[in-house]
């Protein structure tokens, strides 16, 4: 651990991160100083989180050390569901409304970056959490805790579920949880993401399809007698070409990419094995399903033109999120309330020489103080999410905060630096906050889940039945060995 992380850790001690705004009442006031009292214990425990680095599925030491502080807390904790031995539900209460809370803890790999302003590989890790999800994970279980105490303070009914989950990073853990029926009898769904800004809004995401290509081939000396080998990289590089030729004839909104995982093993053996691990995207769920077809039909073909034949195994699939007005409002004007971040003089200068690394320019760093405006844009954004399929099951919320310095992308090692530091565990507790202000709304006024559910069913549809993208495939446990 640097000198200079661990002088900023000691900052998470400090109270009053977050300038609140007026229009509290007392009772929200209490739970947000709460929450700044804990802060220095969740920071510690996301920042071990973030230590671990683990990859989806692969998650053991994490989801333990969260089933852990919400035991210790008096939730009833249910292991291995959906047939996921690092998913979990965490309950406290009894009767309605039922108010779910998401927490992640998946780690990305190739992305082994220190606690610093500069890029530096942590020696040994091979991982890390470029997409904050070890503050995910914590924020939320912060929140569903402070509400377990809130409940308790004021006798309130209700019943808070915090859902351990696995593997968003490509390996659909939602899905199987959702499919599982797990959100059957849940009310509605508030999450969060880290993010370079402050944001609450009624917006979308991609729905996300992808498989595993393998093609079988014939190996032989490449040299000595080509003729009698059949070569799997050329149905692997056949497909390819064909399904980048698809790409002027997709609808413009599409995003299709892939990577060649397994090539061969030596350039004087015609490879007799090759795989590769392609996505498929689209804002509509059932366009991704066209799409997707469509590349299976360029497989076929590729595996008939070379002499291999293609087996296809799909890995991941999952819905475009499914908008809830009625929820979005509610959290943003809590969002509101919290306010963002501040950065201290030490965290300020963290935080130029990482805009220093980027190919961008003007960048303001007091963004991470601001509240972006409410929106309900049309579209699809940018990126995928297994919270897709449970918007569609259960009316569900989400917001971003500033756990990155801004300008920072997701996926990057400038998130993985910002996230081990106290300016990504500063923006977790803005998340912990708004989203246990936004579930007490909901327990005070049940109705504003009634009002949600009817906008969820116009969304829907009243033809709407659910078919997990994946299929009945048994969750892809190994699909990042």
């Amino acid at each position: 651990m640097s000198k200079f992380y661990s002088f900023l850790l000691l900052t998470i001690a400090l109270p009053l991160w977050v300038k609140a705004q007026s229009g509290l009442t007392a009772e929200k006031t209490d739970v947000l100083r709460s929450i700044d009292a804990s802060a220095a214990e969740y920071g510690k425990l996301a920042h071990q989180i973030w230590e671990y680095a683990e990859v989806g599925y692969q998650e053991y030491k994490s989801s333990k050390l969260l089933q852990e502080q919400l035991k210790t807390a008096g939730f009833k904790v249910e292991v291995n569901v959906a047939e996921i031995p690092t998913a979990f539900v965490a309950t406290f209460g009894e009767g309605k409304p039922v108010i779910g809370i998401l927490a992640e803890f998946d780690a990305l790999p190739g992305v082994s970056q220190d606690a610093v302003p500069y890029k530096q590989e942590r020696a040994g890790v091979k991982a890390g959490h470029a997409c904050g999800h070890h503050l995910f994970g914590t924020a939320s279980v912060d929140a569903a805790i402070t509400l377990k105490d809130w409940l308790k303070k004021t006798g309130k009914k209700g019943t808070i579920k915090l859902y351990g989950c696995p593997a968003e990073e490509g390996g659909g853990g939602k899905v199987y949880m959702v499919r599982a029926g797990l959100f059957n009898d849940t009310d509605a769904v508030i999450h969060w993401h880290p993010s370079s800004e402050n944001a609450a809004s009624a917006s979308s995401s991609l729905a996300n399809k992808s498989a595993k290509f393998r093609f079988y081939g014939i190996a032989s000396h490449a040299a000595a007698a080509p003729e009698r080998g059949r070569s799997a990289l050329d149905g692997v590089e056949a497909m390819n070409n064909m399904v980048n030729m698809m790409r002027e004839h997709v609808p413009q909104e599409t995003r299709i990419h892939y990577v060649i995982t397994k090539g061969g093993e030596a350039p004087n053996v015609v490879p007799a094995f090759a795989e590769v691990f392609y996505y498929a995207r689209h804002p509509e769920m059932e366009v991704v399903k066209q799409i997707f077809d469509r590349m299976v039909k360029a497989a076929e073909g590729a595996a008939l033109g070379t002499g291999t034949t293609m087996k296809y195994e799909v890995i991941a699939g999952v819905y475009n999120l499914l908008p809830n007005e009625t929820l979005a409002k509610l959290m943003y004007d809590n969002l509101v309330k919290v306010g963002g971040v501040t950065y201290t003089p030490e965290e300020k200068k963290f935080a130029e020489q990482i805009v220093s690394t980027y190919d961008i320019k003007n960048v303001d760093i007091s963004s991470s103080e601001k509240i972006q405006p409410f929106n309900a844009p049309e579209g699809g954004g940018s990126g995928s999410t297994d919270v897709g399929d449970v918007s569609w099951a259960v009316p569900t919320v989400g917001m971003g905060a500033a756990t990155w310095v801004p300008g920072t992308s997701a996926h990057s090692w400038q998130a993985v630096a910002a996230g081990g530091i106290s300016i990504g565990t500063k923006g977790m507790v803005v998340a912990a906050k708004t989203m246990a202000l936004t579930a007490m709304d909901l327990f005070n006024d049940p109705a504003v889940c009634e009002k949600a559910k009817a906008e969820l069913q116009k969304r829907r549809g009243k033809d709407y039945h659910y078919e997990a993208l994946l299929g009945d495939r048994k969750p892809a446990l190994d699909y990042r060995n």
